[in-house]
C-alpha cells in the first residue's frame, strides 16, 4: 500500500530562507514528509532538473469586478484563475467592493457568489467607498471575524477614493478589529488640477497619463499615508509602489520602526513611460496607475526590493479587454487619456517574469523570488504557514519550475479572457510545468486541468505580524481616546 497519496522526487526545494535537494511526501492535500528515499505514492512526479517552489501568492488582484460600462472586467474567476495557475499561483487576493452608499456585507456575498468558480484558493481584502459610522460600527466586526481581515481605500479615483477623515475612521476601525489597511496612495486634487490643465492645452494622447501622474502625487501621497499611520498606530501596506521616491519614504517609515510595508507590480520594473507613447492607441494597453515611470525607477524598485524595503510584488491584474464596444478602444482611436480605463493584465506572467528578469540576471537570489512572490504575502496577509512555503503540515501548494525553459510571452500563452497582453513578445527564462493546489494539479504540461469551484475561501484569523505597536506620537491613543 502506497504510503503517500503523491510524492515529489528528485527536485530541488526552495523557500523564502533555503535551497535543498529532497522528496516531498503529500497526503490529504498537506505537505507530510521531506526527506531522501521516501515511500511510495500513488502517483509520483519526477522532478529531476526541476525546481520545487511554494505555489505563488498574488496579493492584488482585479477579478470579476463589476465596472460602470462600456468597460468591464474581461476575466471571471474561472478563466483568471486559470490564467493564475498556468504562471504557478495557487492563491490569490481579490476585492470585494462596496458601492457607495451601499453594504459592505452586501458587496462581500456577491463576491463570494462570483468566486464560487475559482480554480484555486482565494481570500477578499474589502474596499471602503463610503465608510459611513453605522457600516463601520454594524457591518465591519462581523466580516472581519468572518475571516476578511484586510482592508483597501483609495485616495484617488472619483468614484472610489474616500477622504482623508474618512481614511482616518478606517484605520481607526482596523486598529480596534486587528486588520490590515491597504492603500491606493495619490494625491487626488493634484492629479484633477494637472489633468485639466493637459486637457486645456490639447495634451491628451496616452503617454500624457504619465504627465498627470508624475511622481509627486505617488511620492506625497505615501508621505501622508505614511505619517496617518503613525498617529493611529495602524499597520498599512501601501500597494503598488512605483518607483525610487515613493519606496524611500517607506523606508524612512520602517526604519522609524513603523509597520509600514512597500507592494510593487510586475509592470514597473519591466515598463516605463516611454510604453505609453508607442503609436497609436497601443500606449493605452500600458496605462495603469501608477504610471510606469523611467528605467532609473526600475533600478531604484530592485534596489529596494534586495533591501526588503519592497517585500510584495503583484500583479494588479485588472484586465480589460483592447478592441470591442467594452474594451480600450471603445472611444475610438483619438480617445483622451481621460476616458481610457487603466490597469494591465498580467496574472500568469508575473512569478516568470520576475525569475527571468530577477534570479536569471542576477538582481536576486532564489529564495528572495520566493519570499517576494509567495512567502512574504502570506505571512503579510495571515496565510503563513498553510500557504507561502514548503514544510511539514503546509498546503501542498507546489510549483516544479523549469528553471532552463525559454518562452515568448504571447496571449495565447497567457489562457486568460482578455485578448492581448502588454508582455507580448517578451522573452524569459524559466516557466512553471506543474502547479499543485493542495496537492492536486491544476495545471499539467501547461494545461490547464483544474476545474472552476476547486478553490476555496480562505478566512484569516487573528495574527501577530499586523498587531498595532502600542507607540503614539504623543500622549494620547485618539484611536480609544486614553491616555498612554
Amino acid at each position: 500500500m502506497p504510503d503517500f497519496d503523491l510524492v515529489i522526487r528528485h527536485g530541488t526545494v526552495a523557500t523564502a530562507s533555503d535551497v535543498f535537494a529532497s522528496d516531498i511526501g503529500i497526503s490529504g492535500g498537506k505537505v507530510v514528509a521531506l526527506g531522501q528515499q521516501l515511500g511510495a505514492g500513488t502517483r509520483e512526479i519526477d522532478a529531476t532538473g526541476k525546481l520545487v517552489l511554494p505555489g505563488g501568492i498574488d496579493s492584488h488582484v482585479h477579478i470579476e469586478e463589476p465596472r460602470g460600462g462600456p468597460m468591464v472586467n474581461a476575466d471571471s474567476f474561472a478563466s483568471g484563475t486559470a490564467s493564475a495557475a498556468v504562471g504557478g499561483t495557487t492563491t490569490v487576493i481579490g476585492f470585494a467592493r462596496q458601492e457607495r452608499g451601499g453594504s459592505m456585507a452586501q458587496g462581500v456575498a456577491e463576491h463570494h457568489a462570483r468566486a464560487a468558480g475559482s480554480r484555486i484558493d482565494y481570500s477578499f481584502h474589502m474596499i471602503f467607498t463610503d465608510p459611513r459610522p453605522e457600516i463601520l460600527a454594524e457591518e465591519i466586526p462581523r466580516l472581519v471575524a468572518e475571516g476578511h481581515r484586510s482592508f483597501k481605500i483609495f485616495l484617488t479615483y472619483a468614484g472610489a477614493r474616500i477622504t482623508d477623515g474618512e481614511a482616518l475612521r478606517v484605520m481607526a476601525a482596523a486598529r480596534r478589529l486587528g486588520a490590515l489597511v491597504c492603500i491606493h496612495a495619490e494625491h487626488h486634487e493634484l492629479i484633477e488640477f494637472y489633468t485639466q490643465a493637459l486637457v486645456a492645452a490639447g495634451l491628451t494622447l496616452p503617454k500624457h497619463h504619465a504627465w498627470a501622474k508624475p511622481m509627486i502625487v505617488e511620492s506625497e501621497c505615501v508621505h501622508r499615508v505614511c505619517k496617518m499611520a503613525e498617529a493611529l498606530d495602524v499597520p498599512i501596506q501601501v500597494f503598488h509602489v512605483s518607483g525610487g521616491e515613493s519606496a524611500e519614504e517607506i523606508e524612512r517609515a520602517q526604519r522609524r520602526g513603523l509597520k509600514v510595508w512597500g507592494e510593487t507590480c510586475t509592470q514597473y520594473l519591466v515598463t516605463t513611460a516611454e510604453d505609453l507613447d508607442r503609436p497609436g492607441l497601443e500606449g493605452a494597453k500600458f496605462l495603469c496607475s501608477p504610471a510606469p515611470r523611467s528605467a532609473a525607477d526600475q533600478a531604484a524598485l530592485w534596489e529596494m526590493i534586495r533591501r526588503g524595503v519592497i517585500g510584495n510584488v503583484t500583479s494588479d491584474h485588472a484586465p480589460t479587454r483592447f478592441e470591442g464596444p467594452d474594451g480600450k478602444s471603445a472611444f475610438g482611436p483619438d480617445a483622451p487619456f481621460t476616458r481610457l480605463p487603466n490597469g494591465v493584465p498580467g496574472l500568469a506572467v508575473r512569478m516568470p517574469i520576475l525569475f527571468s528578469e530577477g534570479v536569471v540576471k542576477g538582481r536576486i537570489d532564489l529564495p528572495t523570488f520566493v519570499a517576494i512572490t509567495s512567502t512574504n504575502a502570506a505571512k503579510l496577509f495571515g496565510l503563513h504557514p498553510q500557504k507561502g512555503t514548503i514544510a511539514v503540515g503546509s498546503d501542498a501548494d507546489i510549483v516544479i519550475w523549469d528553471p532552463a525553459k525559454q518562452v515568448t510571452i504571447t496571449q495565447s500563452l497567457i489562457q486568460d479572457a482578455n485578448d492581448h497582453t502588454p508582455y507580448e513578445g517578451m522573452a524569459v527564462t524559466g516557466w512553471p510545468e506543474t502547479t499543485l493546489v493542495r496537492g492536486v494539479p491544476v495545471v499539467e504540461a501547461g494545461k490547464v486541468v483544474g476545474a472552476p469551484g476547486f478553490g476555496r475561501f480562505l478566512p484569516r484569523g487573528p495574527y501577530d505580524t499586523i498587531k498595532p505597536r502600542g507607540v503614539f506620537p504623543g500622549p494620547f491613543n485618539p484611536v480609544d481616546g486614553v491616555a498612554v
